[in-house]
């Protein structure tokens, strides 16, 4: 009797580790919000033909589960992202589980978001390139788009992307983080230097309870960034959208609020600062020295700063 059970267990079929890909798919949309069809090929089968990742695409797109807007000026390039369906299918993701749900109800929404979108991603996807070059770990659900952090009273700071990347050499593991800011050249360069003081409030924040708040979640010693991050994360910013010499400026003006802002001094004293030009970043790699310390000093990988 023993054998005979002990055979149907071996024989029963085993679940494959591996999500279906229009599950990976519907999965990247809602952790991305938006996605080409070439950036998901990229990310998640880049080592297949597209139209591997292009037919699910189409399919789920007859299941009202995701749709597409056409990029102006791309020869019909498509960028897909979740229905209102697609959305409310995917919160319950284990991947997705607390991440909201970014369901987009029309092409003129969607064409709205999909400049900056579609540009953060892009920024990901080098690192995900590079990280499988290296055989470092980083993959598209270790990519976070605006997560928030509360500064107090009613202000919060909402980064571009959370990043997670974990260095893998013989006997040793390192698992780093950063915040991610992603500049296109669309707002004026004091208001992009600025960032850095909202990031070294949130440094420095620490809450405080009070009254009945007090003895039901008592408060943890130290700043509020502790309850998410063992090390407080280092802070990147990735430039685009303008001449080389206009992207120069930028990062001059970080290193000038690095060095004149009280606060943001004081951070950069512990928390690793830099900025790089995109197409660079893509062209030479991550971990080249493409990164400008924004304390001062030469060139070097992000993983070095």
């Amino acid at each position: 009797m023993t054998t005979t059970h002990t055979a149907a267990a071996l024989a029963a079929p085993v679940p494959s580790p591996v999500e279906p890909l229009p599950n990976q798919l519907l999965t990247a949309l809602g952790q991305h919000q938006m996605a080409t069809t070439g950036q998901l090929h990229a990310l998640l089968r880049p080592a297949v033909r597209r139209q591997t990742v292009n037919t699910p695409l189409n399919a789920l797109r007859r299941q009202d589960l995701v749709d597409y807007t056409v990029l102006p000026r791309s020869r019909g390039t498509r960028a897909w992202y979740l229905t209102a369906d697609g959305a409310r299918m995917v919160k319950d993701f284990p991947a997705l589980r607390g991440r909201p749900p970014y369901p987009i109800t029309s092409t003129t929404a969607a064409s709205l978001k999909t400049p900056h979108t579609l540009t953060v991603l892009r920024t990901h996807l080098a690192f995900v390139a590079d990280a499988r070059e290296r055989g470092d770990e980083h993959g598209f659900l270790d990519w976070t788009p605006e997560v928030s952090h509360s500064l107090g009273d009613g202000e919060k700071i909402i980064t571009d992307a959370l990043m997670h990347y974990t260095l893998t050499g013989p006997g040793q593991r390192t698992k780093l983080r950063a915040f991610v800011e992603v500049d296109r050249t669309t707002m004026s360069s004091e208001r992009l230097a600025s960032k850095l003081i909202d990031y070294a409030r949130l440094w420095s924040y620490e809450p405080q309870l009070v009254g009945r708040n007090r003895s039901r979640q008592p408060a943890l010693p130290g700043p509020a960034w502790l309850r998410w991050y063992p090390a407080y994360p280092r802070i990147l910013f990735a430039l685009t959208g303008g001449s080389r010499q206009v992207l120069s400026n930028r990062i001059s003006d970080l290193q000038a609020m690095t060095a004149q802002h009280p606060l943001v001094a004081t951070m950069a004293r512990t928390v690793p600062l830099g900025a790089a030009i995109l197409d660079d970043v893509e062209a030479e790699g991550p971990t080249s020295d493409v990164w400008v310390p924004l304390s001062g000093g030469e060139s070097r990988p992000w993983t070095e700063l």
